[in-house]
């Protein structure tokens, strides 16, 4: 069918749009024949152009069969394929390494034909390990001049409930063993302040201590940060210790780690085993000897259940966890912690200090805080910044306060507690306080609240949240 003026235009204005895409693209019709494939797509793989437009794929790439190939996958099953990994050596002997994502061209359920981009992620790698290089060199500085990066101890975490004392407690105890260790919660609520204080109460606060955030670079990159390069293991690539080398002696903090793939994860596996590595693209084993502190964002139980991290993974790694509450479920150490962060930014903004009105501490109470200590220490600069006084009032707060308030003292009339309810929030509130100054001692507690110990034990007993404390026998 001869084509029309117009329907020529557009049909070339179409290929030159395309041409200057850069990215490869490879399109054939429903027979499994290339009706477009521009340049890009050529240099990857060696080819001219003229070599494959007109003529089927198998044909032109005798390495490929209809099993392998995800553009006559996708004219079979009518289904997308996204964000495909390949490697490949092209005609020339190039090593091409892509990403791919493959699409069906369909009119109604009828397939017309199909249409491949691939990405060269080979340039990507090759830039990004340039940046790892850099990184190398730093932290090879710091472990020269005997400066690493752990200021934070124990003492640094400030709390007074009774579910974080006995993490503390636990991680004071499990510091001085060689164990994998996994502390896990929500982000914000102070991971890695534990990690940094297992490292510094370990024999080894005198040695490195590398954190490195598992879910920040991908998987192929994560690889060679963790075990290191030899020359000639990618296109540039000079011999790189990997982080595992770097913290030797020390302590590596593997933060998100239930973000690390699979597959790294045997191989880490590996390392904790045997205490070997093999640098990527080298053959000669190495021995370190490092500790692996490592911090999940949702518990190792969970993660175990959808398959983020392998079986024997969970079980070598995750025997140890350490949980830290959310900031939510210990509004007890709010106003400790506010008063923690408002002396520490009077001191920075030279300023004599800050005072806090009532409606101020109540309106933090109630808050859900989603971003944790964290969240409130952003939240207490960016009142200290904005206000033009030393008195902190609650018109001073951020909207998202305020209009809590105002919410929970709406839902508060409509639904107003009966008078047992509130006797019973108010026994609980008086008994989570004895607890907490007495850092959840039983016997004291009682004495405190002057009752029998038997009579206490019994009341948390009913309690519908059991809190956590030490019982003195």
């Amino acid at each position: 069918m001869k084509l029309s003026g117009i329907e020529t235009l557009s049909n070339d204005m179409m290929k030159h749009l395309l041409s200057c895409i850069d990215e490869a693209i490879h399109a054939v019709d429903e027979n499994g024949i290339t009706i477009y494939y521009n340049e890009v797509a050529a240099k990857h793989d060696g080819l001219k152009m003229e070599e494959v437009i007109g003529k089927h794929i198998l044909k032109v790439f005798p390495s490929l069969t209809e099993e392998t190939s995800t553009l006559l996958k996708v004219l079979k099953t009518k289904k997308a394929i996204f964000h495909q990994d390949q490697k490949y050596e092209n005609k020339n002997g190039e090593l091409i390494e892509t990403v791919n994502t493959t699409i069906p061209i369909l009119i109604g359920e009828d397939v017309k034909g199909a249409v491949e981009i691939a990405k060269n992620y080979g340039k990507i790698k090759m830039l990004s390990n340039k940046l790892i290089d850099l990184q190398s060199r730093l932290y090879k500085k710091k472990t020269s001049t005997s400066s690493f990066d752990s200021s934070y101890t124990f003492q640094h975490f400030l709390t007074l409930d009774p579910v974080c004392l006995r993490t503390l407690e636990e991680a004071k105890k499990v510091a001085t063993s060689t164990i994998p260790i996994v502390i896990y919660g929500e982000t914000g609520t102070g991971k890695e302040i534990v990690a940094q204080g297992i490292h510094n109460a370990s024999y080894r606060k005198d040695m490195p201590f590398i954190a490195q955030n598992c879910a920040a670079i991908p998987e192929t990159l994560l690889e060679s940060v963790l075990f290191g390069t030899e020359k000639g293991s990618y296109t540039g690539a000079e011999a790189r210790p990997g982080l595992f080398e770097l913290a030797n002696g020390g302590t590596l903090f593997l933060d998100e780690l239930n973000s690390m793939p699979i597959s790294l994860q045997s191989k880490l596996l590996r390392v904790l085993e045997d205490g070997k590595i093999r640098r990527i693209g080298g053959t000669q084993t190495i021995t370190v000897d490092v500790r692996i502190v490592a911090a999940m964002n949702e518990s190792p139980d969970s993660c175990l259940q959808k398959g983020i991290i392998r079986t024997d993974f969970f079980y070598r790694v995750c025997s140890c966890s350490l949980y830290l509450p959310p900031l939510r479920d210990r509004i007890g150490d709010i106003p400790l912690l506010v008063n923690y962060f408002i002396e520490l930014l009077s001191k920075q903004q030279n300023i004599n200090g800050y005072e806090l009105d009532e409606s101020v501490l109540n309106s933090f109470k109630r808050y859900e805080w989603p971003g944790n200590v964290r969240e409130l220490k952003n939240t207490l600069e960016y009142i200290t910044i904005t206000n033009d006084s030393n008195v902190i009032t609650f018109e001073d707060l951020p909207i998202k306060l305020q209009s809590v308030r105002i919410v929970k003292q709406r839902k508060e009339r409509e639904d107003h507690p009966s008078l047992r309810e509130t006797l019973a929030r108010k026994e609980k509130e008086l008994i989570t306080d004895a607890l907490h100054e007495t850092k959840g001692n039983i016997v004291q507690a009682a004495k405190l609240l002057k009752i029998p110990r038997q009579t206490l034990q019994y009341k948390l007993s009913k309690m519908e949240k059991p809190l956590n404390v030490t019982i003195d026998k």
